[in-house]
């Protein structure tokens, strides 16, 4: 069985397109899947949503995206894990391709991503060099990362004393354990937050991003400072138009 297993947090804007696409990517494999959508207190319709597409709704204990995550992973009965965010479109083909490495001997990985429209010409460019990174250096992206239940199991998991770049963290210690692939496929993701920062405010949290890079780990071990990632949801303009 496939898990796709969903963190959300009043994500009743985008979760009906991604749950939309995970089940016409389930239901095109013709594998038995399931899809669990983990939801920390959401305040909006985001559970009624999830439990109304057919989701199994779980309850996180804490608004920290690696917990988030382990525990819809807890209640998975699937021996194949597809972690995919609440803003993100997966297709039948990064999801085929990803069941096809693990029935091939893969442990984990990840693909690339691209951004909805509409998003700014500098974001796309700059995350068309991110993936390359990413995939360089041969771990996922976020808001797409899959792995079999043995390995999740022999990692412990997500570390939850990361509340940032726990796909990074995830990545290496899944890679201890064997084959981590990044798929050439690509999901999709939203630009939200490029729409509902403003530049300066986006250089602010780079800059704050870059700081917190040279101290090394420590610094993304607590909450402040990621506020781009757990600040309340601002509206999409998007949804406006």
């Amino acid at each position: 069985m496939i898990s796709f297993i969903v963190p959300a947090y009043n994500e009743a804007q985008c979760l009906s397109a991604t749950l939309d696409a995970l089940h016409q990517a389930g239901f095109a494999l013709g594998e038995s899947y399931e899809i669990v959508v983990a939801d920390y207190g959401s305040t909006d319709q985001t559970a009624a949503i999830a439990a109304g597409m057919g989701a199994i709704v779980v309850s996180a204990a804490l608004r920290q995206i690696a917990a988030t995550r382990n525990a819809g992973a807890l209640v998975a009965r699937g021996d194949m894990l597809i972690f995919v965010d609440a803003d993100t479109l997966v297709n039948v083909s990064v999801v085929s391709a990803a069941v096809q490495a693990m029935c091939q001997g893969a442990v984990g990985g990840g693909a690339g991503m691209v951004f909805d429209n509409p998003s700014p010409l500098y974001a796309r460019l700059m995350l068309r060099i991110i993936v390359h990174v990413f995939r360089w250096f041969g771990v996922a992206t976020g808001c797409y990362l899959f792995c079999t239940r043995p390995a999740f199991v022999a990692v412990g998991g997500f570390d939850e004393k990361y509340f940032g770049a726990e796909e990074i963290v995830m990545s290496r210690a899944l890679k201890r354990q064997g084959q981590f692939v990044i798929l050439k496929q690509a999901v999709t993701t939203s630009a939200r937050k490029l729409r509902t920062y403003s530049v300066p405010e986006q250089l602010r949290f780079m800059a704050r991003m870059a700081r917190m890079a040279l101290r090394g780990t420590k610094s993304l071990k607590q909450r402040q400072g990621m506020e781009f990632w757990y600040a309340e949801r601002r509206p999409d303009p998007r949804n406006d138009a």
